[in-house]
């Protein structure tokens, strides 16, 4: 029986995760959430349990409320390696999720990646 899209996106999210986890041991995680209004993503000590950093294209300063397009997504990795930067985090792993690497995931990888993020 052919499984639903929210099935394979859970078992996709859970098979990047744990591979990532496994190799990246003691660094900080860069985790993007897309929905199809809206893009956010956090930096998370995942050892204390904790969120260093956060951008949200639901911020009113960053001018893209309500939008999930690629300069909106650039505009959250920009704010969320500015904000980094102010937390002390240089280095990260970039967890997707389950999402696939393109469009406005890849437009706010490459944005943290100049703002100075090392993933």
């Amino acid at each position: 029986m052919a499984n639903s899209k929210r099935q394979l996106f859970l078992k996709r999210r859970l098979r990047v995760r744990n591979k990532l986890r496994s190799v990246n041991a003691g660094r900080v995680r860069l985790s993007v959430h897309r929905s199809n209004k809206n893009i956010s993503a956090q930096l998370i000590d995942d050892a204390q349990g904790v969120t260093l950093a956060s951008a949200s294209s639901l911020e009113s300063s960053l001018g893209v409320v309500g939008k999930n397009n690629i300069e909106a997504s650039a505009k959250v990795g920009a704010a969320l390696a500015e904000r980094a930067k102010k937390a002390g985090v240089e280095e990260c792993y970039f967890d997707r999720g389950g999402f696939l690497f393109h469009g406005g995931v890849k437009a706010l990888a490459d944005a943290a990646r100049e703002g100075g993020l090392k993933f």
